[in-house]
């Protein structure tokens, strides 16, 4: 609401909130609270999700469509996936030059990341608003091109997902790289190899970056994860130290027979 009220955006603050939650809130709950939080939101996830697709296919049944444009659709698939490809590839292409060379991200997961890129519910809601808000009929052939999107991403590269990620030998692999970077994310260049070649001022920066990312992550493990979360030690407080000259019901400060 308050994202809203300054004219931004609420879902993805609504989105942020959720991570925080995750963050910190979720570890405030009981083993069998965070059991029963992570279902129930399974759940409604994929009532919303089933919801969704519902909805989708009555609006597409309904609304009017405009197929005067079929150059308009045919380019803008496209430009979607040129899009998507120079921000995959360049983005993949800046961290790999932070990263050590043993956990720089490969060319097939980048492949794999560019190749997954659904649209759906947002960008058909957007298109939808658009028939009311745009005139002259401009509003319906947005919305012809984005259902037409949508049903191609989701069916055609949705449906060939995971054999595309069986042909990139992506399946099976997904973790070796994410912990090798973790195991080297304390902030020192044990992962770069000295000597080998000279880094340029850009590299230099980035290596800086992630320095101070390193030093976030120390703080909010030091500082910012005990004030926010509560740790539930449950077995802390049957913990007794006992010594070995001490039987366990002295240690309990249970008195001997022979006291009694």
């Amino acid at each position: 609401m308050l994202a809203e009220g300054l004219g931004l955006s609420g879902i993805v603050s609504i989105l942020f909130t959720g991570i925080v939650m995750k963050r910190y809130t979720f570890y405030n709950l009981s083993a069998d609270s965070q059991r029963f939080t992570a279902r129930f939101f399974h759940l409604l996830s994929s009532l919303a999700e089933a919801f969704i697709f519902i909805y989708m296919g009555f609006d597409i049944a309904m609304e009017r469509q405009s197929w005067s444009h079929i150059g308009f659709i045919f380019f803008s698939i496209i430009f979607i996936l040129v899009a998507r490809a120079a921000n995959v590839f360049s983005c993949a292409y800046i961290l790999n030059l932070a990263r050590p060379p043993h956990s720089q991200i490969p060319r097939q997961y980048q492949v794999a990341l560019w190749y997954s890129g659904l649209r759906g519910a947002m960008a058909f809601a957007l298109a939808l608003q658009s028939v009311h808000d745009l005139p002259d009929g401009h509003g319906e052939t947005i919305f012809t091109a984005t259902t037409s999107i949508v049903v191609l991403t989701v069916l055609l590269i949705g449906g060939s997902t995971g054999t595309m990620l069986e042909a990139l030998q992506v399946v099976g692999d997904s973790n070796r790289y994410r912990h090798s970077y973790e195991e080297n994310f304390d902030g020192s260049n044990s992962g770069y190899e000295e000597g080998t070649s000279t880094p340029s001022k850009f590299q230099l920066k980035l290596r800086e970056l992630r320095r101070s990312t390193s030093s976030f992550a120390l703080l909010d493990r030091n500082y910012l994860t005990p004030i926010f979360t509560s740790q539930h030690d449950d077995d802390s407080d049957d913990d007794v130290d006992i010594d070995d000259d001490d039987s366990p019901d002295e240690a309990l400060g249970i008195p001997a027979v022979g006291e009694l």
